[in-house]
């Protein structure tokens, strides 16, 4: 384990209703560094994400965390009653301890402090996740763990929130783990890929898709010099569920439960 280590995940196994969530999972997560987690609905992300904090207990393997890691949270989502008079500013001073200076500098902080006194349920998608993200940074995070953080934003929302996570980690030396269900759009500022289908099916650096005529037209220069394409190659294939298929017979592995 490098000396750097926020985060450890070791032979991390974790079963649901009868069913296998994880298998066999393993990663490392160091101070500055971005890890972005990659797969399908229904690999486990979200799941393996809950181990890690803490949520869940998994059936074996073992989780070693920094001593009084701090780690600031964003959900993959959130609903708020409509009814419910709850402003911007009321949603973060919800955080223990955290002062209005600090919840403006917060919100200044990621390009969201006009909304300092919005009722949350009508500030735009793209307003809301900068405001998620607001509340993590509350938390004064050593590791920032992101669930969808561009979910219901716009290409152009997505690059400039890709960009301020960035900049965020460049700030602050926090590690950040991110976490997406889109298996071959990730960010060229992530320093590694995990992809996972309830085990890791493979893991790396995103390749440049800058040059890819495609990639250009499709979002633009910009986009293009700010995304990368993850080649998804394995040795080994599975079926509809997610199990392991053996290789030449491609029949079900001994750890499926849909055999």
């Amino acid at each position: 384990m490098s000396a750097s280590a926020l985060l450890r995940a070791e032979h991390i196994n974790l079963s649901l209703s009868e069913q296998n969530v994880l298998i066999d999972v393993s990663l490392e997560l160091a101070a500055g560094e971005i890890v972005t987690i990659v797969g399908p609905n229904g690999s486990g992300k979200t799941s393996l994400v809950r181990v890690l904090l803490g949520l869940l207990t998994p059936d074996s393997g073992a989780i070693w965390r920094t001593p009084q890691l701090r780690i600031g949270y964003m959900p993959q989502k959130l609903e708020v009653h409509a009814t419910l008079p709850l402003s911007v500013l009321r949603f973060l001073r919800l955080v223990p301890g955290v002062s209005y200076d600090e919840v403006v500098a917060a919100l200044t902080e990621v390009g969201a402090v006009k909304v300092l006194k919005s009722p949350l349920q009508r500030i735009s998608g793209g307003e809301l996740q900068r405001v998620l993200l607001a509340r993590a940074l509350l938390r004064k995070p050593q590791l920032l763990v992101l669930d969808e953080p561009v979910q219901g934003v716009d290409v152009n929302g997505q690059l400039e929130l890709y960009n301020l996570i960035g900049e965020l980690r460049d700030r602050y030396g926090c590690g950040v783990l991110m976490i997406s269900h889109d298996l071959h759009l990730v960010m060229r500022a992530t320093d590694r890929v995990i992809c996972l289908n309830r085990h890791v099916c493979c893991s790396g650096l995103p390749e440049q898709v800058s040059g890819d005529p495609a990639f250009v037209e499709l979002f633009g220069s910009r986009a293009a010099s700010d995304l990368a394409v993850y080649h998804h190659d394995h040795d080994h294939k599975h079926d509809l569920h997610g199990c392991v298929l053996t290789p030449k017979t491609h029949q079900h592995g001994p750890d499926c439960t849909h055999a």
